[in-house]
């Protein structure tokens, strides 16, 4: 509808300029609306051909050049407002446009398809997923949904960290549980590796005997063992998964952390001191750059690219280290190894990485080592979720995975609804998503467990899902067909308030595809649930004597069929009773 609309207003207004149009926030400023006015205030040739306005006088202008072009009465009315001009959407074409988007299951099926790696959750697989985990893995599941139906080849990647020392720590926790080594306050507590060592025991014992325990063999042993438990808590949380990429496999057995340091030497982009091999710092595009001469680097930088020697340095790009003075190679040149297998050696044109609050300062780290691999960084998108925490009677909960005091992404879901197994799993899962999913990752977050617990409408998923089953009853009740024909008899101001709504649908998602903000799709649910509850306690469907109204009937089955859709996006049920 957006577009749609932009067009018309641009074949208004003629030449070549740009028209972006939002939906209104408020109904007195229309369904729609365009600051195009101060776009236009601003422009050159514009000025010079109508003079000096105000972006007030131009939208006054607009509106009539609009009114006056607008031969087929794609608008019911068109004012402006404070320099925006607002724009009243007629019924003709609302309804048209429900009848297309019945028709359609993509939404921008002419875009350019993007090959895109979608790399989310990838928490370390030395314990159980957490709450915290699944924040972003909520959110790339989503996200991941909307991309494809956006028309968008995704690839939904778990990047497991099973190399390092992480993983070398895991093996002497177990070590340390198992008598083996001393214990240490840095060592992974908890029941799970208690129940891990158990578990490896004998294999332990069997394949390293009693005189040579390699810590970090040990530790590998036992992240695939927490690697299967993550996948049944995934799959618990309606969370896919179509590739596990392991540093351990993909990139140390077969040497790729060296090929891409020879790539980065050759560049000339490596220098070595203090013992440690480092990678220099440059200026690309507001990211830091140092080389140390002034002449071009194998980036084609010039002189006026340099920064200033005397530049202070973010935190986060003080640690450039690629390989340790004792020849360890650091998580960044994994990283790097593991981005050029996105990039160059599997050919994705975008890679999307969600991380979590503690990699914030992680991020110009990451962009400036991809430019130095010869990559755009533009083709690099980075989501960091910030933390949440656990509010239970009024007080916060706390928790830390290395002390193994933590709550798991799997009681927290058993704690909303029962456990898998049971009837109401669903209940409990489709409450930790849709509370996460409500809020953008960039904001920290309370999760009210007694609110996500309550089975009222004062619950945000029961709300929507309880529009969803009043629909499904009324259509089962009604026992008639319905069609897209009858709708141009609704006139009621109810009706066409959630006929406004539903057609949002297709620019809702089209939007999440290009911006990433998730939870505007949380947010438009509940704003169709809201139409949809106010259309049904102020209009009847079937009347006292059993009689169906045929035209509101149809605005239900829509409902219906657009709401089941936003929900298999989101990623929850939509039930037939509650």
């Amino acid at each position: 509808m957006l577009r749609k609309i932009e067009a018309v207003i641009k074949k208004a207004v003629g030449g070549k300029v740009q028209v972006f149009v939002t939906t209104s926030e408020k109904p007195e400023f229309g369904d729609y609306s365009t600051n195009i006015a101060f776009s236009l205030a601003k422009e050159k040739t514009f000025r010079q051909a109508q003079g000096k306005k105000f972006p007030a006088e131009i939208a006054g202008d607009l509106v009539k050049k609009i009114q006056n072009s607008d031969k087929k009465r794609f608008f019911e009315k068109v004012e402006s407002t404070g320099g925006f001009v607002n724009l009243w959407v007629s019924k003709k074409v609302l309804i048209g446009e429900l009848g297309s988007l019945l028709k359609t299951k993509s939404y921008n099926p002419k875009a350019k398809r993007l090959k895109i790696n979608l790399e989310f959750i990838s928490a370390n697989p030395t314990g159980p997923l957490t709450m915290a985990n699944g924040r972003g893995g909520f959110l790339g599941d989503t996200l991941a949904k909307i991309l494809e139906v956006a028309g968008h080849k995704v690839t939904r990647e778990y990047y497991i960290n099973d190399a390092g020392n992480q993983i070398r720590l895991l093996g002497d926790s177990i070590l340390a549980v198992l008598g083996k080594v001393l214990e240490r306050d840095e060592h992974y507590q908890g029941a799970y590796i208690k129940d891990l060592a158990d578990v490896l025991k004998s294999k332990i014992l069997s394949s390293t005997g009693e005189k040579k325990l390699d810590s970090e063999a040990i530790g590998r042993l036992a992240a695939a063992e927490l690697l299967k438990q993550i996948k049944i808590s995934l799959k618990n949380s309606g969370i896919e998964f179509n590739n596990w990429f392991s540093e351990y496999e993909n990139l140390h057995k077969k040497d790729e952390l060296k090929k891409v340091l020879a790539l980065l030497e050759k560049k000339g982009l490596v220098e070595k001191k203090e013992g440690a091999v480092w990678l220099k710092q440059f200026v690309i595009g507001g990211l830091f750059a140092r080389p140390d001469s002034k002449k071009e680097s194998g980036l084609g930088l010039k002189t006026s690219d340099i920064a200033d020697p005397d530049a202070t340095v973010g935190a986060g790009e003080k640690d450039r280290v690629l390989v340790k003075s004792d020849g360890k190679p650091t998580y960044f040149l994994s990283d790097l190894a593991y981005h050029y297998d996105k990039f160059v050696k599997r050919k994705f044109d975008l890679a999307v990485d969600i991380w979590g609050a503690d990699h914030h300062g992680y991020v110009a780290r990451l962009q400036s080592g991809v430019k130095a691999l010869g990559i755009d960084s533009d083709r690099l998108k980075i989501i960091i979720t910030q933390l949440v925490r656990l509010i239970e009677d009024g007080k916060e909960v706390r928790m830390s995975k290395r002390k193994g005091d933590f709550i798991t992404l799997d009681e927290l879901i058993e704690e909303l609804g029962g456990k898998p197994s049971s009837a109401k799993a669903s209940a409990g899962r489709d409450a930790a998503r849709f509370f996460f999913l409500m809020h953008t990752p960039d904001s920290h977050m309370d999760f009210d467990l007694a609110l996500a617990k309550e089975r009222s409408l004062k619950n945000p998923v029961y709300y929507v899902q309880y529009a969803y089953v009043r629909a499904f009853n009324i259509l089962k009740r009604a026992d008639a067909e319905s069609k897209i024909s009858d709708l141009k008899s609704l006139s009621k101001e109810s009706e066409l308030a959630l006929i406004k709504e539903l057609v949002k649908f297709p620019d809702m998602v089209l939007q999440i595809a290009e911006d990433y903000q998730v939870s505007r799709l949380a947010r438009y649910a509940m704003s169709v649930a809201r139409a949809f509850n106010n259309f049904y306690e102020k209009e009847r469907v079937i009347g006292e004597n059993g009689e169906v109204l045929p035209e509101r009937l149809a605005l239900v089955t829509v409902f219906k069929d657009i709401f089941a859709r936003v929900f298999a996006l989101l990623g929850i049920d939509a039930p037939e009773k509650m």
